[in-house]
């Protein structure tokens, strides 16, 4: 296949669509792997709905002709709705970032809804998503695993029959596994490696997981079935390490070490790359399990050949070199981040600083300079700064400035740039961004071009709600900063303009 125009994922797959099945729903579509499967459904013809938690004008620019239903996975009667002549069911709805105390009761209960509302609605099948490991050791298994496995166990409590994919860790262009391993060999020239990393894994490519999501899909006699699936290649986490340092012919130092504390590595790993500490532990917690595909039946129904390791390494860093990432992990990171509440709903943030020029550059020029903005050269001025507030809130175990952007081109709503996220866009006026670190209150940075007569006026908002006499503080000590960064930022962007 040529990377240089990239084919849909199911290209090969030696099955034809069956667009006459009937509607399909889609949960976490606005997550990594619910963006990609819906695309390729689309391509596919089929009639789709798709579960998000919050409007967006945006959502209909990403997927036309897809009906959009606003709901709650937690609240049964918006499930019933949501379920409303719908044939087949995608359930790729996680919980992994809540607390080790919560994580199972929210996973049944979402998965319990799920359940019911599809009986009630006599909804044809469900499928799956769910994690490897041995079943067998279930008292072994980490606190995300065993959850992912009672998830696979409620939904198949009743009478819809659920269809089941096993997978490892996901390998693909934004996904968090990709991130964490590639940023740990081009950052950290020393790594330490506890007994768990070097327990036997599965990865999987991002295509092959679309693939077989809709390959057991259009193929009745995977209904009821649970099946495990991985890449063609089996290798420790150390050695994925390795491996991918060859791709990059970096020279890093791997030290055996006895301390095994998941949770230590998992917090030192997110001061090496964009993912923040929660993700990483969690996925951590689950090193400790070997997790390979115990049986292959699904290849005996599904004859592709799927992508080894280097492989879908190769192919991920190739979309990023194209700047073609499609879904990223940062996507539905933080949770719930799409029931924040927005700039319009307060009525009047009593903090704000405005900075701003007159230029005779045009609109569209200063509005791509403006998107450029958090990508390959930072904020163009003062990165020292930007950066340093991202380490402060990395170590406080918040998002960080280092978690970057999908595209450094590009920007669509819910996008994030370091610590903000996206808001509203309006090309060649504004740009609004919300902040996402950790600060006591909330905080939005707004980018607007105003055209007058004979020229434009670039300017830069910062808007403070505060919460208590922190969040007053917090603002009168950064305030002086505000005058050195938004100054210098505003005549860069009119300079690369």
């Amino acid at each position: 296949m040529s990377l240089d125009v990239e084919l849909p994922y199911c290209y090969d797959l030696p099955i034809k669509p069956r667009p006459e099945i009937g509607k399909i729903l889609v949960t976490g579509a606005t997550g990594y792997i619910g963006g990609r499967l819906v695309r390729e459904l689309m391509i596919r013809g089929y009639a789709i709905r798709v579960l998000v938690r919050s409007e967006s004008h945006d959502h209909g620019i990403l997927w036309p002709g897809v009906e959009i239903f606003v709901g709650d996975a937690l609240n049964y009667e918006s499930l019933c709705n949501a379920m409303k002549g719908v044939e087949i069911a995608f359930y790729l709805i996680h919980s992994l970032l809540l607390s080790r105390k919560n994580l199972e009761a929210v996973e049944i209960e979402l998965a319990s809804n799920f359940r019911k509302a599809d009986e009630k609605n006599k909804v044809g099948r469900i499928i799956y998503l769910g994690a490897l490991g041995d079943i067998q050791k279930r008292k072994r298994l980490s606190i995300h695993l065993k959850s992912r496995l009672k998830v696979a166990e409620e939904l198949s409590k009743g009478t819809i029959p659920v269809t089941t994919l096993r997978a490892a860790i996901i390998i693909g262009s934004g996904s968090a596994s990709f991130e964490i391993i590639k940023n740990l060999v081009k950052n950290a020239p020393v790594l330490l490696i506890p007994k768990w990393a070097r327990t036997l894994c599965q990865p999987i490519g991002i295509r092959d997981i679309i693939k077989y999501l809709i390959g057991v899909m259009e193929l009745d006699e995977t209904k009821g079935k649970i099946y495990d699936i991985g890449g063609e290649t089996k290798l420790s986490y150390v050695e994925m390490l390795k491996v991918f340092s060859g791709i990059l012919n970096k020279k890093n130092i791997y030290i055996k070490s006895s301390f095994s504390n998941y949770i230590f590595y998992g917090y030192i790993a997110s001061l090496f790359t964009p993912v923040p500490a929660p993700i990483i532990i969690a996925l951590f917690e689950g090193a400790k399990n070997e997790v390979i595909c115990l049986n292959n039946d699904i290849k005996k129904i599904l004859k592709f050949e799927p992508l080894t390791y280097q492989e879908a390494i190769v192919i991920a860093l190739d979309r990023e070199e194209q700047d073609k990432i499609r879904t990223r992990w940062s996507d539905a990171y933080p949770p719930a981040h799409e029931l924040a509440i927005k700039l319009h709903e307060i009525k009047s943030p009593k903090y704000i600083s405005t900075y701003s020029i007159a230029t005779k550059k045009n609109a569209s020029s200063l509005f791509q300079s403006i998107c450029k903005v958090g990508g390959k050269d930072g904020w163009f001025h003062n990165n020292w700064m930007w950066r340093t507030r991202g380490m402060i809130d990395r170590i406080l175990l918040g998002v960080g400035t280092s978690r970057g952007r999908k595209s450094n081109s590009s920007l669509r709503v819910n996008d994030v740039i370091g610590f903000w996220r996206i808001e509203d866009i309006k090309p060649d006026e504004r740009i609004l961004l919300r902040a996402e670190m950790k600060i006591p209150g909330k905080a939005w940075l707004e980018f607007k071009i105003d055209e007058l007569k004979e020229q434009n006026k670039l300017s830069v908002t910062a808007y403070f709600s505060e919460k208590g006499i922190l969040g007053k503080i917090y603002w009168y000590l950064f305030v002086p900063f505000h005058d050195i960064i938004f100054k210098n930022l505003i005549r860069e962007i009119e300079i690369r303009s």
